[in-house]
């Protein structure tokens, strides 16, 4: 596993590419935990590193939270601007195969805060083939 603060970005497409069929399909079987963690993991971490900040939290419990984007910074308590997502809905965001504007609206995503929604402009971090 790399560093915290990094996300090889091979190891990410490769973390990603071992649970992709549970992200394209709804019936496929779900991964195993460590397989989940490490594809949810490099995937924040590539976004915290594509969009360096700390002005939003996005959060995938269990597995992390990381502050992302330009702004103001965010030292104590509960941020004012967090995206929190499950680990498919997050998987499936940070891989393009939905959006923000349609997971949010499936209650699949939860915004909070006035700047949440920028999380949008930096997604996907992975792109999937075939």
């Amino acid at each position: 596993m790399p560093a915290r603060s990094s996300a090889d970005p091979a190891a990410t497409v490769a973390a990603v590419s071992a649970v992709s069929d549970w992200l394209r399909d709804d019936a496929a079987a779900t991964p195993d935990r460590p397989a989940i963690a490490t594809a949810v993991r490099l995937t924040a971490r590539t976004l915290a590193a594509l969009a360096p900040g700390a002005s939003v939290e996005v959060r995938v419990p269990p597995f992390v939270a990381v502050q992302c984007i330009s702004g103001p910074r965010h030292t104590r308590g509960t941020p004012p601007n967090v995206v929190e997502a499950d680990p498919r809905t997050w998987l499936r965001l940070a891989t393009g195969l939905l959006d923000v504007d349609e997971a949010s609206r499936l209650g699949a995503l939860r915004l909070s805060g006035s700047r949440a929604g920028e999380v949008a402009g930096w997604l996907p971090v992975v792109t999937l083939t075939d």
